[in-house]
């Protein structure tokens, strides 16, 4: 099955009473941006403004959608791509087709301790709560009997976020006395308060940190 058709299967239809399917409010189609990178190759080439995140404009879904690229090219998930592609580049169709709230959740379960593990909460815009619990219409996962497991004990789980170690004072000074030359480097330390970013730093700061080695990453999964 090509990617495009098994994107398109997961538009699943689980019927029910639910409101997921109700009607778009003034609504307008248009092409996905090329710039929009977050959404290339999903499967279908139109979406929605506003979209489910409430974006008005293309050029506010492309700057609010960057932000997600570090965490996509994690592969946290299978699904990742899926889920937040129903969300910045809502399907343009007649009805509101929101994500499944299991999707949201196998989402979430994967993919939160890796923001986490630099600080950053799974954000409230994308709270499964508000997500329909299997009805009406959704995005459904496609990966159900694929998604590898990936066992995470207590201690995983709760594991400080530890970056490599930097080298030691003497290393430095034998590395220094051994080379032929030196040259000196300005440095910058900078120090971020506990609690949350202001909405204009946290894009930068979540793309930066998630832009560092995987050292983090790969001690949130044990291995």
């Amino acid at each position: 099955m090509d990617q495009g058709l098994w994107r398109l299967v997961a538009l699943v239809v689980l019927l029910g009473d639910g409101g997921a399917g109700a009607p778009w409010g003034p609504t307008r189609c248009m092409a996905i941006p090329q710039a929009m990178a977050l959404c290339h190759d999903i499967g279908y080439t139109e979406m929605r403004l506003p979209h489910l995140l409430d974006h008005d404009t293309a050029a506010e879904a492309i700057q609010q959608s960057v932000s997600w690229l570090p965490l996509l090219a994690r592969e946290c998930d299978p699904d990742v791509h899926l889920f937040l592609c129903s969300l910045f580049a809502s399907v343009c169709l007649d009805r509101v087709i929101y994500p499944c709230r299991s999707l949201c959740e196998a989402v979430q379960t994967s993919c939160a301790p890796i923001m986490a593990c630099y600080g950053y909460p799974w954000p409230a815009i994308l709270h499964c709560g508000r997500f329909p619990a299997g009805h009406g219409l959704c995005v459904a996962a496609i990966s159900n009997g694929s998604r590898p497991s990936r066992p995470r004990d207590a201690a995983c789980q709760l594991q400080d976020c530890e970056l490599q170690d930097t080298s030691s004072s003497k290393e430095v000074l034998d590395m220094l006395c051994a080379s032929d030359f030196d040259c000196n480097l300005d440095s910058q330390l900078e120090v971020l308060k506990a609690g949350p970013l202001p909405p204009g730093e946290l894009a930068p700061t979540l793309r930066h940190w998630l832009q560092l080695d995987a050292t983090c990453v790969y001690n949130l999964l044990c291995g």
